[in-house]
């Protein structure tokens, strides 16, 4: 494996795969969102392998976590058909806006983004985690709340999480497309400048071994900060 000073921390790798911890604020390849940008994940990747790279799946800019990516296509192929067919758990963290349920699922038809009209079936599952408060009024109350979740994906659409939690009335903090800006003021001015989703966990069978792979990617400086707004112990995850 290469070595270069851009290169993308490893969570797990073989001659067939890796996992890789994307950090926020990178695109993972070029595509009319990237505003004349040079800068991807994809050239990175095939710089630090040293070999052509097959990206499973996709993640926002503003979203960290765990990036699969395969070196063959038959490899990529067995590992695509394993995420249309939900044989791939996709674990997810976000901060939203208000206190939800303990559990609950939104099941809400999506379209494609951009140039993409066409609505598509589209399922997420919420576990909350923790809930937090801060000393300023909102919407009446003396405080306003905010909740650490789970989210777990039954589909993989454009901009799914964020865009559902927009449609539950419980906006994640920092999407500054489809989240409340009063909100997201709130923990800019506390420290806290990105979009809390975070892709936490990523779970599959290994297509050549069957071995169960699982690969968890660790919180980034700006997470940790919104822990400590809340004095939330990363042993609840």
């Amino acid at each position: 494996m290469q070595e270069t000073t851009l290169a993308l921390p490893t969570l797990f790798f073989d001659e067939w795969l890796a996992v890789i911890d994307k950090p926020a604020g990178l695109m993972v390849h070029d595509s009319k969102l990237a505003r004349g940008e040079t800068d991807f994940a994809a050239d990175r990747l095939r710089e630090q392998f040293g070999k052509p790279i097959f990206l499973i799946h996709r993640l926002d800019r503003a979203t960290s976590g765990c990036l699969l990516l395969a070196f063959d296509r038959e490899t990529a192929g067995a590992l695509g058909k394993a995420l249309m067919t939900q044989e791939m758990d996709k674990e997810y963290l976000a901060v939203c806006r208000g206190w939800p349920q303990e559990t609950f699922t939104v099941d809400h038809a999506l379209d494609g983004g951009p140039g993409k009209p066409e609505k598509k079936p589209a399922v997420t599952h919420f576990t909350r985690l923790a809930t937090g408060e801060l000393p300023v009024p909102s919407a009446g109350f003396e405080t306003s709340r905010y909740a650490l979740l789970r989210c777990a994906l039954e589909t993989g659409r454009f901009r799914q999480i964020r865009r559902h939690l927009k449609h539950a009335f419980h906006h994640m903090i920092g999407d500054t497309s489809h989240g409340d800006g009063r909100h997201n003021l709130q923990f800019r001015m506390r420290g806290v400048h990105r979009m809390l989703l975070h892709a936490s966990r990523l779970s599959f069978a290994h297509p050549v071994s069957g071995e169960r792979i699982t690969a968890a990617a660790p919180l980034d400086t700006e997470w940790k900060k919104a822990f400590a707004l809340f004095d939330w112990d990363e042993k609840i995850l």
